[in-house]
């Protein structure tokens, strides 16, 4: 069977994905659709699981509009553009090169939510299909919307002159609406990876420190006020402060929440993120809402009413009362205009540093070992989260015990204020899951 993760379906090239699940695919959303919009990332891949996939729409009496190679949020935008049913993107997002995907998108902006999600696979698992007549076929439209994000983003930022110096690292990917948006914003932009290419010649596609060291070697060693990195299909963007710091991704959350929520007002993490952030946010009486890891949840929390901002720590932001998806040239803007304003390090310099620990533990049974760890931990601590994994809140720290949804790990997390109580808490959270593994 195949199965859409939050994520949609992902993983290698010629096992995973094939043309016959993008046919597949294609066929399952056209049952009920009129009008689809289709894009990929840069990936060589792209080009036929985009045409299987399109084929499979319009057999199915679809209407498609080809986007061509285009950012996921550009796609992701363009569904309510083009007054269409859904959106898909062709990616694997930060994947490597061999991997490919398939990702839906509501009108919102959001990505199919868990419902949709398990209605397409229903429909994959059967086979249904509901072909139109030889006379009644969907047409195909080619369309650029690069130029429509490009504008969406001046107007939403609302500045006409920053006069900023910044490096965008596109990592080979489809990023280009970041460098046109910053530039008609007054910004004078240096592109590092520019040029598109699907097997990430110039770094892995994932925008981490580790990844992005040209970018924070050219930005400290120049006069460039800011660094900005995005992943294979821009969805993601991680920063760089002037002096070459690449922000870790709890501190650029906390830097993006402060600036959009006014008191009273909720911001949307996963749980796996640093307490940093609520403390950070506490000063000025915004709350923290927990969702599961990944961006479809922190969407469906960031659409409830209150909710100012969603984000992830891996670089997905979410501004809801713009966009339900993660728009990584939104987010390159937004830390630009803030960077205009006061400087990113200074910024982040207000933002606490905690020391986290992260391990994790194999085996093949990370179902049942969860189930046990659910059981134990719930007993023995009274503030406990079972949204995605177990997370335990002591108030002076917190850990995570959450089975890895790709590996047979189950992964650990601790945190706390010092460096001692980080430790401790870190031993008491692996006593839980060895425990558990007993």
């Amino acid at each position: 069977m195949i199965q859409f993760g939050t994520s949609g379906i992902r993983g290698p090239v010629g096992e995973t994905v094939t043309a016959e699940v993008a046919l597949s695919v294609g066929r399952a959303l056209g049952i009920d659709c009129e009008r689809v919009v289709v894009g990929r990332d840069p990936r060589a891949s792209g080009e036929y699981l985009q045409a299987a996939l399109a084929a499979g729409l319009r057999e199915s009496g679809v209407d498609v509009v080809d986007l061509g190679n285009a950012a996921t949020p550009t796609i992701g935008r363009a569904v309510a553009w083009q007054d269409a049913d859904a959106g898909v993107a062709v990616t694997a997002s930060h994947n490597p090169p061999e991997d490919n995907g398939i990702k839906l998108w509501q009108p919102s902006g959001q990505a199919f939510d868990a419902d949709l999600r398990s209605t397409i696979e229903q429909r994959l698992d059967e086979g249904a299909f509901e072909p139109a007549s030889w006379d009644e076929s969907g047409d195909s439209e080619s369309w650029d919307a690069s130029q429509r994000h490009v504008d969406a983003l001046v107007a939403e930022i609302g500045e006409s002159d920053l006069d900023s110096h910044v490096v965008v690292d596109l990592g080979n990917g489809a990023g280009r609406v970041s460098v046109d948006a910053l530039s008609e914003l007054g910004c004078s932009v240096e592109t590092l990876n520019g040029q598109p290419d699907g097997a990430f010649p110039g770094r892995p596609s994932e925008p981490k420190a580790e990844n992005c060291e040209s970018l924070t070697t050219l930005v400290a060693e120049s006069d460039a006020d800011l660094g900005i990195a995005h992943d294979g299909d821009a969805d993601r963007m991680r920063a760089v402060a002037a002096d070459g710091t690449f922000l870790s991704g709890d501190v650029l959350l906390a830097v993006f929440a402060r600036a959009a929520a006014a008191p009273g007002e909720r911001v949307a993490v996963p749980v796996d993120t640093s307490l940093v952030v609520e403390d950070h946010l506490s000063d000025i009486d915004v709350s923290v809402e927990y969702t599961p890891v990944g961006d479809v949840y922190v969407a469906e929390a960031a659409s409830a009413e209150g909710v100012a901002f969603g984000g992830e720590p891996s670089g997905a932001w979410i501004w809801p009362e713009r966009t339900l998806c993660p728009d990584g040239p939104l987010a390159a803007c937004t830390v630009a205009a803030l960077d205009s304003e006061r400087s990113l390090a200074e910024r982040a310099d207000d933002v606490p540093d905690y020391p986290i620990r992260r391990d994790s533990i194999e085996t093949e049974q990370k179902e049942t070992v969860m189930d046990r760890v659910r059981e134990t931990v719930t007993d023995a601590y009274d503030d406990v989260t079972t949204l995605d994994g177990v997370r335990v809140d002591l108030g002076d720290a917190w850990f995570l015990l959450r089975a890895s949804g790709t590996q047979p790990l189950v992964r650990i997390t601790a945190e706390a204020r010092d460096t001692d109580r980080a430790d401790a808490v870190f031993e008491e959270a692996r006593t839980r899951l060895t425990d558990a593994l007993v």
